[in-house]
């Protein structure tokens, strides 16, 4: 399931998967950063900038270069802030095109499978100016990101039940 909801200025998008695969498979594929760019759109360009992207810590710095509209790459930065291994970790934006960027991965096992929970706090810039661009593009662009990572981990782990992923934003 998908949903984004508003609060306070900021929007909160929430995933749901349910992944055809076991808890050390699915930690060892989210928690190695450069496995970012496989479930990332192509014509984004997403590329990571930095080095040491093969393990997952607390402070680390990951940097990339990423498409935000075609044709305007920006730089992103992002820093591993907490990591309970097989549970949680979370990254949050250091710099970037969003003034507020936190991102929680959470994984629960059940019955032999993993049910992925992306939940990220976000606000944008420009104030209300921010706010009609969430409305004319960037709440479409966010739902096709997670819609076609969606679609890359069906094919990466296999086929689940049809409607564990619905839109509801």
């Amino acid at each position: 399931m998908v949903s984004i909801k508003r609060h306070s200025g900021i929007y909160t998008l929430e995933v749901k998967q349910l992944v055809n695969t076991s808890m050390q498979e699915a930690w060892e594929f989210f928690s190695t950063p450069r496995n970012l760019a496989k479930i990332t759109p192509a014509h984004m360009g997403f590329q990571i900038t930095s080095d040491n992207v093969d393990e997952m810590h607390v402070g680390q710095i990951i940097t990339y270069q990423v498409g935000i509209l075609p044709g305007i790459k920006s730089s992103w930065v992002t820093e591993i802030t907490h990591v309970a291994p097989g549970k949680f970790f979370v990254d949050e934006q250091r710099f970037g095109p969003y003034a507020m960027w936190h991102h929680e991965h959470i994984f629960e096992e059940k019955e032999g499978q993993v049910w992925m929970t992306d939940r990220v706090s976000y606000k944008l810039p420009f104030g209300f100016l921010g706010h009609l661009m969430h409305g004319l593009f960037i709440k479409k662009q966010l739902l096709g990101i997670f819609n076609h990572r969606f679609q890359t981990l069906e094919s990466y782990f296999g086929e689940n039940a049809k409607d564990s992923l619905s839109q509801s934003a």
